[in-house]
């Protein structure tokens, strides 16, 4: 911003105004699809057979009284004015927690590894519902065609699979054209909800009562054992809450408050609530209260809009598990993965082949497997209610030892926090052999893999050290006389800095010959989302014609290192791009018996290490500049 800028408070409110107007318009088209979708399937499931509750006023009232209720105190209390503020540098999502909760606890070791493992476990779960979200919200919307005809039924699962195959297909050409859409469409979806159920409210203004929390809390103790089962339908209304912190970075935090406190919050209300009025003047409304609300004529529409608010859900979680991969990747828990960017002026705007399709072949299982939105909201609710535990949990590091709030503030909120969230989780859990089980199987598995990589690149680099030559005494022996300079630029990018790397001992043996400058470059990814230009390499003159360079990214950015050694010209290192090769010691791993890991996960460390993406392309690196020597590596 410039100073002329700064000199006109009137010059600067009309954009400051129109810009925050633009953000939340993107935060109301992306964050809040998937909770915008809930009505089409949440009510429906709290009256289903599942839970065993007669449709009497009563039980209507109630049921609508503990949604806005759980609204209320979940997503509204906890998500937008509590969590939101546990920005990591504008950064949000389990990952940016985790990473902000670990470097809260940093003189604590032992608590940091705890919170580094717990908040991996946490992220992995989020594959979960980057799977069950699109398969449950279109099915939900198809599902509409049931109240059309009863003919149409069979087509809805053939139907729900066109379309989300159509969706994976689309990814490789980015969603920026599509993205300008996301906003207009939702708006107009959550103006259908309120319209729709403000109607129905009108008709039966009975319904109200439901906004009495005493209602909700005398329906929940009334309801005995069947408490597990309601609260477990009731969680469907509350899915995508964690979105509203993962998308932070995108929008910032006070475009998505605004959306939820203007029109969000206020269009879930009207509508549950207009679903409760329809059941109580029509019970028979209960095979399908979302779509039963509409004239016969317009559901058809109605079914249109709701498939179009369903794919935007769940572009919402794809784009999600693209940029958390991208995340687990710099921070180590995740080999290197080709990613390939669909916009030149959006570095947020990624596509990555093996996750999309990964994630396609689990959504049409999904969607083939349990067949309906009934049969998958039992899968839904365990994986997003322990994730949500597990945010409470490293959220109160953050405001304890972070923020440094009140010993008696910090623990009576995470402790009721905790007690809403075990609720959930356990009404949640009594589903895991209808469903629930789905989701914990696979992130269960994707923990496996990333708790997998990162010891074994732990042992990897144990390995090296060990049976490297340390770099110091190796510099301080080189005779200038032995060796044949080349009048060029040498770079060795190594995990280990301390040692010689392995390439360069290639060099010499076979080539006798030694570069005029020789870079020894360590790229280290910081538990922060950006790192400033100006913090960006570190340079030390080890003498000999050697220098130890560092870099440092964020967990959010693209690493160019040919672009950042540029900036190492301020701290009198001169790298010319067209005489500098860059050699790359390309590991084998062998996995051999002894310490170390399970024979089992050091074959499929082994494995993984084969088929990551290469360094050269990771860090994108001139092709013709790359020279690649191999290296056996027993652990």
């Amino acid at each position: 911003m410039t100073s002329a800028t700064l000199s006109s408070h009137s010059a600067t409110h009309t954009p400051q105004r129109s810009a925050l107007a633009v953000l939340t318009l993107g935060a109301i088209g992306v964050v809040y699809g998937d909770i915008g979708t809930s009505p089409l399937y949440t009510v429906k499931e709290i009256f289903g057979p599942s839970t065993g509750l007669a449709p009497t006023s009563d039980n209507i009232i109630g049921a609508v009284s503990v949604i806005l209720w759980a609204l209320m105190f979940v997503v509204t209390l906890k998500y937008v004015i509590l969590i939101l503020r546990a920005d990591n540098r504008g950064e949000g999502g389990a990952l940016a927690l985790t990473a902000l909760a670990a470097h809260a606890v940093a003189h604590r070791p032992r608590l940091r590894l705890g919170l580094l493992t717990l908040g991996v476990f946490g992220a992995t779960l989020f594959y979960g519902d980057s799977v069950i979200t699109p398969a449950i919200s279109v099915l939900g919307a198809m599902e509409g065609l049931e109240v059309v005809s009863d003919d149409l039924k069979s087509w809805v699962v053939p139907l729900s699979i066109v379309v989300l195959v159509g969706l994976f297909l689309v990814q490789r050409f980015g969603t920026a054209a599509v993205g300008r859409l996301f906003g207009p469409v939702i708006v107009l979806w959550f103006v259908v909800l309120a319209v729709a159920g403000l109607v129905h409210i009108v008709e039966q203004p009975q319904i109200l009562r439901a906004l009495n929390p005493m209602r909700a809390l005398q329906f929940l103790h009334g309801s005995g054992w069947h408490v597990f089962a309601l609260v477990g339908a009731v969680v469907l209304a509350l899915t995508g809450a964690e979105a509203l912190y993962a998308d932070m970075g995108h929008f910032g935090r006070a475009p998505i408050q605004l959306a939820w406190v203007a029109l969000v919050m206020p269009a879930l209300a009207l509508n549950y609530l207009g679903q409760g009025a329809l059941l109580i003047g029509d019970p028979t409304a209960l095979e399908n209260p979302f779509f039963r609300m509409f004239p016969s004529s317009w559901v058809l529409g109605v079914v249109g809009l709701a498939t179009l608010a369903a794919i935007i859900a769940s572009q919402a979680v794809i784009s999600g598990a693209y940029s958390m991969t991208r995340q687990a990747i710099q921070l180590g828990f995740l080999p290197r993965m080709t990613i390939r960017f669909t916009s030149a002026r959006e570095m947020g705007q990624i596509y990555m082949p093996a996750v999309n399709w990964v994630l396609l072949v689990g959504v049409i299982g999904a969607v083939v497997g349990f067949g309906s939105s009934s049969a998958l909201g039992g899968a839904y609710g365990i994986a997003v209610t322990l994730t949500m535990a597990i945010t409470t949990v490293l959220t109160f590091f953050v405001v304890r030892e972070g923020w440094r709030m009140p010993a008696p503030l910090a623990w009576g909120a995470t402790a009721l926090f905790l007690l809403v969230d075990g609720l959930l989780f356990v009404s949640c859990a009594v589903k895991l052999f209808d469903g629930g089980w789905f989701p914990l199987a696979l992130g269960l598995a994707i923990f496996a893999l990333m708790s997998t990589w990162a010891r074994g690149r732990a042992l990897v680099m144990e390995s090296i050290r060990s049976d490297g030559v340390a770099l110091a005494p190796f510099i301080a022996s080189l005779d200038p006389t032995d060796l044949q300079r080349s009048r060029r630029t040498a770079v060795y990018p190594v995990a280990n800095p301390e040692v010689v790397p392995q390439a360069l001992l290639h060099n010499m043996k076979h080539y006798q010959v030694l570069h005029d400058r020789n870079l020894i470059l360590t790229v280290h990814y910081e538990e922060v989302p950006w790192v400033p230009a100006e913090d960006r390499v570190a340079v030390q003159d080890l003498g000999h014609g050697f220098w130890r360079v560092s870099l440092r990214f964020g967990f959010m950015e693209t690493p160019d290192v040919p672009e950042a050694l540029s900036l190492a010209e301020k701290q009198g290192l001169h790298v010319p791009p067209f005489e500098t090769s860059y050699f790359l010691s390309r590991e084998t791993v062998v996995s051999t018996p002894g310490a170390g890991m399970a024979g089992w996960r050091e074959r499929l460390f082994a494995a993984m290490s084969r088929n990551a993406r290469t360094a050269a392309e990771y860090f994108r690196l001139p092709d013709n500049t790359v020279v690649e020597l191999g290296t056996r590596v027993q652990i």
